[in-house]
């Protein structure tokens, strides 16, 4: 029997509906044109591609391309032909730690990232691409080597509703290091070639955060999904608005104009550091918030046209 209200924890039925959902969105055609930091558009690399026969050349062949092996032995100019792979690994990196466990407005943070990774998985697995995950939190964490089908997306989503991080009656204190070593072990198990999906809130986000980034960014595409709750970002006007992790509570006094200012910097300096660093490395950044819609969010930073 599963819980969950799909506000403060996920429920199975929700990720497995999903399925339904994904097949709006094509995110593995050649008609991606996903949003980078600083407002550039750039397409995915798409499926790598592998070597398929070698023929004579051809005029207008790309003379790049010349098999020049085959050329001198047989003596006659041939061109090497390709083809595109029929899959490429989908890496899911979920974020389950502490600071993913809030939110104002319509959900938690780390259920909306859940969604948004059970809709990706199944995106993948549609377009016959192969998907694994690594789903991390302050004590603990899971993974999963990219495979196949149907089973593959059950598999994560099993796995993702049974996390501990779930239970929050039992609390951890945070590990500023956790970001890290979670990229650290992503960049180990990622094959060359694959679409790693990054989904989190980015608090822990430091230079050991970027260099990782940096190694598993040369020989992938990256796609950042910063998830975020619109609290975080800017102060309501006036009141003061108590906000509680379930045992401790702090009072937020939001009456003066000049400390929502300073909230507001400090949120919008924290992203900076982020975009400058996707934008610096070529990484792909979509920006969502608790209470957007989930599914026009990634069409919308995809690039792609909504219905």
């Amino acid at each position: 029997m599963e819980t969950g209200d799909d506000i403060v924890r996920v429920k199975q039925s929700t990720l497995i509906g999903l399925n339904r959902e994904a097949r709006g969105l094509p995110l593995f055609s050649n008609s991606v044109k996903a949003q980078m930091a600083g407002g550039h558009v750039s397409a995915f690399r798409g499926r790598g591609m592998e070597y398929h026969e070698s023929r004579p050349y051809q005029p207008g062949d790309d003379i790049r391309a010349i098999d020049w092996r085959v050329t001198a032995r047989s003596g006659l100019t041939h061109t090497k032909v390709y083809r595109e792979e029929r899959e490429r690994p989908v890496l899911l990196w979920l974020d389950l730690s502490n600071s993913m466990f809030f939110g104002t407005r319509n959900c938690f943070k780390s259920v909306l990232a859940s969604k948004l990774a059970a809709l990706l998985a199944w995106s993948s697995v549609q377009h016959d691409d192969r998907v694994g995950y690594l789903i991390f939190s302050d004590r603990q964490h899971s993974e999963f080597r990219p495979a196949r089908g149907k089973r593959a997306v059950l598999n994560f989503i099993q796995q993702l509703v049974a996390h501990p991080a779930w239970n929050r009656d039992r609390q951890f204190a945070a590990d500023p290091g956790t970001g890290a070593k979670a990229l650290s072990r992503l960049r180990q198990v990622t094959r060359p070639g694959s679409l790693v999906i990054l989904l989190s809130d980015f608090r822990f986000f430091d230079p050991a955060c970027r260099g990782q980034l940096v190694q598993l960014a040369r020989h992938n595409d990256v796609l950042m999904i910063h998830i975020y709750d619109r609290f975080e970002r800017e102060l309501p006007r006036d009141g003061f608005y108590r906000v509680t992790d379930g045992e401790n509570s702090v009072i937020v006094d939001a009456s003066s104009a000049l400390q929502r200012a300073r909230y507001r910097e400090r949120y919008d300096a924290r992203q900076q550091v982020l975009e400058r660093c996707c934008l610096e490395l070529g990484l792909f950044l979509i920006d969502i918030a608790t209470d957007d819609d989930m599914l026009a969010g990634l069409k919308s930073g995809l690039g792609l046209q909504s219905e």
